[in-house]
């Protein structure tokens, strides 16, 4: 299996949650260091499961069909991808620059096309397969200052449903996640009044685990899942209903 930002946050959780079925795992990060990728990958090797990392653009196509290129000569198919990385550049409207716009939405939905485009070829010709998007409850709602993330995390939605209804004849399952407040580097940047605002509007009053997204994540990838595509699991402790 594959899973973007993989190394940190929601990705890792991912990474040990899949661990635990020992499955083959390649998680790919774009850290300015290697340090939490090596972290991961230390917990991955101590789980006893084969897994490898490696730095990717994924904004860029030919960076990642090379990728997934060398991923199936190694393990000849991939089963499941989930599209985890994903980048803020906030800003108000009045002050957000081009450059802010186009980063957003080259990593967060360009990203997500560049890897299920290139990943699909080989479960089509397997007949199987799960994709699962991660979205975000801000991609239904929005959110003051973040109109460039909210695009592209709406724009996962929408494609998460076209590819569905496109892969559905071929055995792939295409789903998306849309996570609320969760406590990971991205939230804990946040200014504290910020999150006191978010907290306010949880009926459940807390903040969520990566680990409890990472849950949801694995069901969509397991044989329980075997007759749902398209969808959108929102996982925000009634933040959005």
């Amino acid at each position: 299996m594959v899973i973007t930002g993989g190394s940190k946050g929601i990705g890792r959780a991912c990474c040990l949650r899949f661990a635990k079925e020992g499955a083959r795992i390649v998680f790919v990060h774009c850290d300015p260091d290697e340090i939490a990728a090596h972290e991961t990958l230390g917990v991955l090797e101590k789980a006893g499961v084969e897994a490898k990392a490696r730095k990717l653009d994924i904004s860029s196509f030919s960076a990642v069909e090379e990728f997934f290129q060398e991923v199936l000569r190694e393990f000849h198919r991939v089963d499941v991808l989930v599209n985890n990385a994903g980048i803020t550049r906030d800003a108000l409207l009045m002050r957000m620059s081009e450059d802010q716009w186009d980063q957003a939405l080259l990593v967060n939905l360009k990203g997500v096309f560049n890897c299920t485009k290139a990943a699909i070829r080989s479960m089509v010709k397997e007949r199987r397969g799960r994709i699962i998007n991660i979205s975000s409850v801000v991609g239904q709602i929005g959110n003051i200052g973040q109109s460039n993330y909210a695009a592209s995390k709406a724009g996962i939605i929408g494609f998460t449903k076209s590819v569905a209804r496109e892969l559905a004849g071929r055995g792939i399952t295409v789903n998306a996640v849309a996570p609320g407040f969760i406590n990971t580097e991205m939230t804990e940047r946040l200014p504290e009044k910020v999150k006191e605002t978010f907290l306010a509007q949880i009926p459940m009053g807390r903040i969520g685990d990566p680990e409890e997204v990472a849950e949801t994540v694995y069901w969509l990838a397991s044989i329980g899942a075997n007759y749902l595509t398209g969808q959108v699991i929102h996982v925000n402790g009634g933040l959005y209903m």
